[in-house]
């Protein structure tokens, strides 16, 4: 691929696997995270690893950061710290985490202003469509930044949609989310209903698979629901952090989402039944726990 050195920061649940795809598309990749022991799969793919954030800008052109919140990109590119515009001067950041829109506006307007360019991509998909390279980025920013960047979500992403300038990127995202969330949340009340009547949850599932409800979420969450195997593709915490994002957002729209509101409370209850770390399919938990205990 004829592009410059790349940077990935963030190999957690989708960085690890996103990174390990880059490196294996042949694509000159540094990565760097937080806490150490998370490298081991992209060094393999191809990668080389480096010891901290400030030697992944000296040697990259292209910075990728995939971090939990706006705290750890902000703590990444030292931002409102002296070495902040040295750190991103002349490179292009690609912010591909969930962010509130709003961070993000004012994120590209000082990274343009310390000389760097910017391209908001956050992506829709868990740890398996990340694993597969199919995950659906969402792009914003500057249109000659983002061509600049274009092939390299080849690897990562089986389509890749621009949705003009920053925020709508992110905005994108979330108003995919909140579909996600009700989707998902039903499914989990569905299989709810269906345990509790005896239902057989494998002809259940197949039922689901068979009509116009059939699609990529069902096939994945439904086995996961009637197996209960809650090991996490996307945590019930970091839907919950994305559902509050949304909620943000929509109230300073002047919105109201009340299926939302009513999955929020339900990703809540879960978070405090223990279940946080979690497949957001773990939401069931919330809704047997109100069953057994009326008054929650």
């Amino acid at each position: 691929m004829g592009i410059p050195r790349v940077g990935f920061a963030g190999l957690g649940s989708m960085g690890g696997p996103m990174a390990v795809n880059l490196a294996r598309a042949g694509v000159p990749l540094l990565v760097w995270n937080r806490t150490s022991g998370k490298a081991s799969e992209p060094v393999a793919a191809g990668a080389d690893v480096v010891e901290d954030a400030a030697e992944l800008f000296e040697r990259c052109e292209v910075v990728i950061l995939m971090l939990k919140d706006a705290a750890a990109v902000d703590a990444v590119l030292t931002r409102g710290r002296p070495s902040f515009a040295g750190r991103v001067a002349g490179r292009t950041i690609v912010h591909m985490g969930t962010t509130a829109p709003e961070y993000s506006r004012e994120l590209e307007i000082e990274l343009r202003a310390a000389g760097a360019k910017y391209v908001e991509a956050p992506v829709s998909g868990s740890r398996v469509p990340a694993e597969a390279g199919e995950l659906v980025a969402m792009l914003a920013g500057d249109p000659g930044a983002i061509e600049e960047i274009r092939e390299l979500l080849g690897p990562l992403c089986r389509e890749v949609v621009h949705c003009g300038p920053v925020p709508h990127g992110l905005l994108m995202k979330l108003a995919v989310n909140v579909q996600l969330t009700a989707v998902v949340t039903g499914l989990a009340e569905t299989v709810h209903f269906a345990r509790t009547h005896g239902l057989d949850l494998g002809l259940l599932t197949d039922v689901l698979g068979a009509g116009q409800l059939a699609s990529p979420i069902l096939r994945v969450k439904a086995p996961k629901l009637a197996e209960e195997d809650f090991a996490p593709q996307a945590s019930i915490e970091n839907v919950l952090a994305n559902v509050e994002l949304i909620a943000a957002a929509a109230g300073k729209a002047g919105l109201t989402l009340p299926l939302l509101d009513a999955s929020r409370v339900l990703y809540a209850e879960t978070a405090r039944l223990g279940f946080g770390d979690a497949d957001m399919v773990a939401v069931v938990k919330a809704l047997e726990a109100r069953d057994s205990a009326p008054d929650l």
